[in-house]
Order: C-alpha cells, then sequence, then structure tokens
C-alpha cells in the first residue's frame, strides 16, 4: 500500500501549513505567517487563511459589505498601498462555521503582487501539499505529429508526470522542427513549474494551431531538468511513444 496521502477531495477541508507563508504588494509585506491554514473551497488545490494578527491590517480598508460562505460569514476588505487600491482584496471570516477559522483572511491570489512558500516564490495558487511534480529522463522513442507531419522526435525526452494530468514529454530544441512553429507572446504560469519562457503556435498545411507547444527556461528547482526543452499539448497533437500512438487527453486546456 501506498505511504502517500489520497488526494484532498473532500471541499472545507482544513489542515495547518508546515510552510512560512508571505506575500507582497507594492513593496510592502501584507501577510507574514507560520500559522496559515489550507482550506479546500475545492477539489484541485487548497487556498490560504491568514490569522489575523499575521496581517497588515493598517493596509487594509474594511468596507461594509458581508457575504455568507461555506465557511461563514465573511467582511469585504480593500487593499491600499501607496497610490494603489485594490477592491475586494480580502476577506475576513467573522462568523465562523469552523472554529479555527475564526478571525482568518482569506487574500485573492491576483490582489497580491508576490507570495513565498519559505523564499520560495509561487505563482497562481498554492501548491497542493498531495501533488506531486516528477521529471524523468527517458530513452523511449517520443515522436509529435500533427496532420501527418512530425514536429519532433526525441529519444532522450523528460517525461513529466503530475498529479491530475496527463503525462508531458519535454524534448531538446535540436529535435524539434522549428520551421512548423511560430514564436506567439503568449506567458502562463504553473505553481509548480513557474512561468513559461516561450510559447508557439504550428502551422501545418497552411494551418495555424495556436499555442501548442511551450518551454521553460528557468523553471523552478525541482523541475531544472525541462530547462530550455519544448513540450507539445497532446490534446492537440498526436503523440507516439515507441511507436504507439498515444490516446488524446481531454483536459480543462481545451473545454
Amino acid at each position: 500500500m501506498s505511504d502517500y496521502p489520497k488526494m484532498i477531495t473532500r471541499l472545507d477541508h482544513v489542515e495547518p501549513v508546515p510552510r512560512r507563508v508571505r506575500a507582497v504588494h507594492d513593496g510592502e509585506v501584507v501577510l507574514d505567517t507560520t500559522r496559515a491554514l489550507y482550506v479546500w473551497e475545492w477539489a484541485n488545490y487548497p487556498q490560504f487563511y491568514i490569522p489575523r494578527p499575521d496581517v497588515r491590517e493598517d493596509l487594509l480598508v474594511a468596507g461594509g459589505e458581508t457575504e455568507e460562505t461555506p465557511r461563514g460569514t465573511v467582511r469585504l476588505y480593500s487593499l491600499a498601498t501607496g497610490l494603489r487600491r485594490v477592491a475586494t482584496a480580502a476577506r475576513l471570516v467573522v462568523e465562523a462555521a469552523r472554529s479555527e477559522l475564526a478571525d482568518t483572511f482569506r487574500f485573492e491570489w491576483e490582489a497580491l503582487d508576490h507570495w513565498f512558500e519559505e523564499d520560495e516564490e509561487v505563482f497562481v495558487h498554492p501548491r497542493n501539499p498531495y501533488a506531486r511534480v516528477d521529471a524523468l529522463r527517458s530513452t523511449r522513442t517520443v515522436r509529435v505529429e500533427l496532420a501527418g507531419v512530425v514536429l519532433a522526435e526525441s529519444s532522450s525526452p523528460i517525461m513529466v508526470f503530475e498529479t491530475g494530468l496527463p503525462t508531458r514529454y519535454y524534448l531538446n530544441r535540436t529535435e524539434v522542427r522549428f520551421g512548423h512553429l511560430v514564436p506567439t507572446a503568449t506567458v502562463t504560469r504553473c505553481p509548480y513549474k513557474g512561468t513559461t519562457s516561450g510559447y508557439w503556435s504550428v502551422v501545418v498545411n497552411g494551418t495555424t494551431h495556436a499555442d501548442l507547444a511551450w518551454s521553460y527556461d528557468f523553471p523552478t528547482r525541482q523541475l531544472l531538468p525541462i530547462a530550455g526543452l519544448v513540450s507539445f499539448y497532446g490534446e492537440r497533437t498526436d503523440v507516439f511513444v515507441d511507436g504507439v500512438l498515444q490516446e488524446r487527453p481531454k483536459t480543462h486546456f481545451f473545454d
């Protein structure tokens, strides 16, 4: 039997965060805590709830509005630093459905400029403590095609296995046929891999397929093996592993 805990799927599950959590806005530290709580408001990943004493309330402006949530009654706050003001940046639990959530703040992730777990920046949302992302070297042959045209082929891919997502295959740039790729301005962020450094659309038989390939030049420490490599969405391309066509996965990236 696996020693790893099962993925949390029960909504409103609460547990302590063992890491220091900080967030910054306009150069001001808005929150700094070693007592944050994970709260699963939905199944895929939790949110941080921050004890009130660990928040710079002098940077917050209380509004008169309250909301009813499954966690209890919350009061809405704006964030004001320097000349910038962010409306509905935080919610304070004033009447808690669960005692451990009393007097905790829940911040909108995008309301703050930077979030940190210990001294590493985290993007998009808190990392799920029950999710794993592994980047493994392989000698299996991976070929990527679209409409019968080979876009890339490698016998030394890095395979990325991420909880809840299909396997991604990262290939050396020398093994990618960039004649079919057109760079775009798209940038995406991932809490586990970091910020992309490039996206490419694929042009095959005169048809452009938007943003099907990407790369991370400076991934997070755990994903360093994929630095500079290129991956393609298996949802929109044909991926062969050791000559066997893989089933196209269905994910939220292409609803």
